[in-house]
């Protein structure tokens, strides 16, 4: 039974609130001047904020398809617009101080992040190959131009170029891939593609999900599609870079989960060796490569696709189990994320920001507060018990284990002993080693507020909220299936 025109509007409400929101900001930004920038901040969170409760209060009821099957609202698209939109939320949050204090205090970058996570949104919910490519450009477009906010830097133009032409190759893989499978199944719809692909796929299908599978890694930063990641998260201004490893890397996680499950369940034998190497890979190359990086932001990189590697694994499984667990990992990963970057931006001294990782020498003599908060969240970034980064990679390893993959889950393990090192390297310098200068001290700042929420969340309050949260992410799970 299709949806009214009113209908339709009313499960959209949230994207409406941030695309009408957003084009709204942005002319009384060109209005007001950058004068308006705190206060177009503040409306802007209130934007996402009030989205994200549309969603809480939309969320529960039956699946609905809109505009003829091209999205889909259900319990998994909900779970992850929640999450997308809190994160984004916290992006500007944590931004008004470093913007301010290095001159980039504009009205436009709060509304580029409601804009982006108005793409965001529809990712989530894109059922469809058209309305995939939709969501993706839409994100893409905003975060082109934040990577490149700071105009007067040639780290950060530099790093929205790079972003621009990689993200257009990895546009063209998409757009070919989805090409490949239109023209040989007749349908962009992903459930009329399950039903024309049936239980064996051709050649040409299998070819054309090869490189809509490639398009989609170079969203998630997996390896070998990562060479984007570890230049744009140094040259982009640090607040940005927080957005980029929190936010985008959700939606895209869920746009992939989707768009394997949904058309391609019946043939996950096809696509889940590719699934298992590019997880292989990811975890290699973060895990290898973080070890020699001296900046802390380029370091963040490589841990971020070496995290992208460990929820790919309860991607290759392939079960409903397997997406729940891909679910939980991920929301753990956007918490330690967010709060290890408002540490980062708290790594101020007097002549501007610092990004050295050897400018955290014993910090636990100048600075004890924050060394204890970052050592929390480096310890669960690394996956040590009994933090709830242990219990992330736990629940990706049972789906492996459960879906035959068990010498998958085997690397796994190894190579999360590997990455743990480059993080007890930091912990070390910060307890053991002599101080370097100490920075400087923001007292009840909004950043380090969420820096302690994030740690708290990550030790030990999560821990007590995990079953609700295994609970909700199973129950998305299950939608796709």
């Amino acid at each position: 039974m299709s949806l009214t025109l009113s209908e339709t509007l009313f499960w959209v409400i949230p994207e409406l609130m941030l695309a009408i929101g957003g084009m709204a900001l942005l002319i009384a930004g060109v209005f007001l001047g950058d004068k308006s920038a705190r206060m177009i901040s503040t409306a802007s969170i209130g934007l996402l904020l009030a989205a994200l409760l549309v969603v809480v209060a939309l969320n529960g009821g039956p699946a609905e398809d809109l505009f003829g099957g091209a999205f889909r609202i259900d319990a998994f698209s909900s779970f992850m617009k929640m999450l997308i939109f809190g994160a984004a939320a916290l992006a500007i949050l944590m931004s008004d101080k470093y913007l301010v204090g290095e001159q980039l205090g504009r009205f436009e970058y709060p509304v580029l992040i409601v804009l982006a996570a108005f793409g965001m949104a529809l990712m989530a919910s894109a059922n469809d190959l058209i309305a995939l490519y939709m969501g993706v450009e839409a994100q893409s477009l905003a975060l082109y131009i934040l990577a490149a906010f700071n105009r007067d830097s040639r780290r950060s133009t530099e790093a929205g170029v790079k972003y621009f032409v990689l993200g257009a190759l990895s546009s063209c893989l998409l757009l070919y891939g989805a090409s490949l499978v239109y023209g040989f199944t007749g349908a962009t719809q992903f459930n009329a593609i399950a039903a024309a692909v049936g239980d064996e796929a051709n050649v040409g299908v299998v070819i054309g999900l090869v490189f809509l599978i490639s398009g989609l890694a170079f969203k998630v930063s997996a390896a070998p599609f990562h060479m984007w990641t570890p230049d744009v998260y140094e040259g982009a201004p640090t607040p940005v870079t927080a957005f980029f490893a929190a936010a985008p890397k959700l939606a895209a996680m869920a746009l992939f989960a989707r768009a394997l499950i949904t058309p391609f369940s019946e043939i996950a034998d096809d696509w889940r060796p590719i699934i298992a190497v590019l997880a292989v890979a990811s975890m290699a190359v973060g895990a290898f490569s973080a070890i020699v990086q001296s900046n802390i932001k380029r370091l963040m990189a490589y841990s971020s696709i070496g995290h992208m590697g460990f929820a790919l694994i309860g991607l290759a499984a392939g079960t409903e189990r397997g997406v729940g667990s891909v679910l939980i990992y991920m929301t753990i990963y956007a918490i330690m994320t967010v709060g290890a970057f408002a540490c980062i931006l708290l790594m101020r001294r007097r002549g501007g920001m610092t990004e050295a990782i050897e400018d955290l020498a014993g910090l636990t003599k100048t600075s004890p507060g924050l060394a204890l908060i970052l050592t929390i969240l480096l310890f669960s970034l690394a996956g040590v018990p009994p933090t709830i980064g242990f219990f992330g990679k736990l629940f990706v390893f049972q789906a492996a284990v459960e879906a035959d993959l068990v010498w998958l889950a085997i690397v796994g393990a190894i190579l999360s002993v590997v990455s743990a090192y480059y993080y007890l390297r930091i912990i070390w310098l910060m307890w053991f080693n002599e101080p370097a200068p100490p920075f400087e001290r923001e007292v009840g700042s909004r950043l380090g507020l969420t820096a302690l929420a994030s740690a708290a969340l990550v030790f030990p309050a999560l821990l007590v909220l995990m079953g609700p949260l295994i609970a909700a992410a199973r129950a998305a799970a299950s939608s796709l299936f």
